[in-house]
């Protein structure tokens, strides 16, 4: 089993907590947790198989959330990007590949930090993905009644959304994993994030028709499904010159041809 180290970062008044662990010479994958209840403790797997298969793994809480400090309805996607950036600038440094990987709300992160590192990143892992309106960027998120939540509770608010845009600018593979049953996100957003990013020829669906939302859970829990989705992520990379792993194996047997059961790409 892959190590992982905890480290405790200080940034804009609040004490994130974190792991990472791997070869710092190569890709590093950046693994970002959802809204809610969630925290990096269900993506530790996911990280680990990363690291496994040849990357340096990251992943940490952030503000309100797990083990770090703060309050949650203090926290927007504004802090939340800003908080991303500080963990990856400092525990990947300032240059060298990114795999961005991002689970319901940091769908939106994962977006807005492809448009931030540009060409640096490598591919993105997008789990069950939620985007959201301009306007609703620099809000807190609140107890659940405010203005952030009546903004995305708004029908279409999302539809303008800039990570959309962000999305159709990146060029880099993309691996989008899709439940088969998602109460939170509606299936316009999914086929708008797919739309955005299908015309690239590194796109990959990754289909988990058993799953749920909660696709952090599901790749705790479902070791296969775990291996081949990160497999999936980082198939391609070395065509841009980096170079993941020479132990990773080759494209999962699940996703060689476009319209095998699990992916198409």
């Amino acid at each position: 089993m892959a190590m992982l180290l905890d480290f405790t970062h200080d940034h804009d008044g609040e004490r994130l907590r974190g792991v990472y662990g791997g070869d710092p010479s190569g890709v590093t994958a950046v693994v970002l947790h959802g809204a809610g209840t969630s925290s990096m403790e269900r993506l530790l797997p996911l990280v680990r198989e990363f690291v496994a298969q040849g990357c340096r793994g990251i992943a940490f809480d952030f503000s309100g959330q797990g083990e770090s400090t703060g309050k949650t309805s203090e926290l927007s996607l504004r802090r939340r990007f800003e908080q991303a950036v500080a963990v990856i600038d400092t525990y990947a440094g300032t240059d060298g590949p990114l795999v961005l990987v991002g689970f319901s709300m940091s769908g939106q992160t994962v977006a807005d930090l492809a448009r931030h590192y540009g060409d640096r990143v490598a591919a993105l892992g997008l789990c069950a993905p939620a985007v959201y309106a301009a306007e609703a960027w620099d809000v807190p998120f609140g107890e659940g009644n405010g203005r952030f939540s009546g903004i995305i509770r708004r029908p279409d608010s999302w539809r303008e959304a800039p990570a959309l845009k962000a999305l159709r600018a990146y060029e880099g593979r993309a691996v989008l994993a899709v439940p088969g049953a998602d109460a939170v996100i509606p299936p316009a957003v999914t086929e708008a994030v797919q739309d955005a990013l299908a015309a690239r020829p590194q796109y990959t669906r990754f289909a988990l028709p058993d799953a749920q939302h909660h696709l952090g859970l599901w790749f705790r829990d479902h070791v296969d499904d775990r291996r081949h989705f990160v497999e999936a992520v980082l198939t391609g990379v070395e065509d841009r010159g980096w170079s993941a792993t020479a132990a990773r194996s080759p494209t999962p047997p699940s996703c060689t041809a476009v319209g095998a059961p699990r992916c198409a790409g």
